[in-house]
């Protein structure tokens, strides 16, 4: 099985390391790889951060951003403010979201990784999110293999 990569860039960065990427070559930047998932379980996971800070409903569907390549995808806004909040949400007597978040999608059908490798990436996604709003004309991008 491959990975997805999840990244902070602008349109034409985005392509430029889509491109590297299916050419098998490692792009620099930071970014979140993660073995033995798909787009589908990013997916996933923004349907269960919208939950965690009530924001459920909203469209958290990756959507193809640009048609050559079909491999990389955009995540969308409302699942990239979904993501930032779990560093900072609180609400009356619930555990930490993020935790809770984790937990469920390590809980996930076939995942390939434990709750504490889950915390881990959702943390380290959550923080890509986070550093979208800081650089202009940036997104959160996934690339699949």
């Amino acid at each position: 099985m491959g990975f997805a990569e999840i990244f902070v860039a602008t349109h034409d960065e985005a392509l430029k390391r889509a491109a590297a990427l299916g050419k098998g070559a490692d792009a620099a930047g930071p970014a979140v790889r993660i073995n033995g998932i798909t787009d589908f379980e990013v997916e996933q996971l923004g349907d269960l951060a919208g939950q965690a800070v009530h924001a459920a409903g909203a469209d958290y569907e990756l959507a193809l951003v640009d048609v050559t390549s079909d491999a990389l995808l955009g995540v969308p806004e409302a699942m990239v403010r979904a993501l930032a909040e779990l560093l900072t949400y609180e609400s009356e007597g619930e555990a930490n979201v993020l935790d809770d978040v984790a937990a469920a999608w390590a809980g996930q059908e076939d995942m390939p990784f434990d709750a504490a490798q889950s915390r881990q990436y959702v943390q380290q996604l959550a923080a890509l999110a986070t550093d979208v709003e800081k650089t202009e004309r940036a997104g959160l991008y996934v690339w699949s293999e």
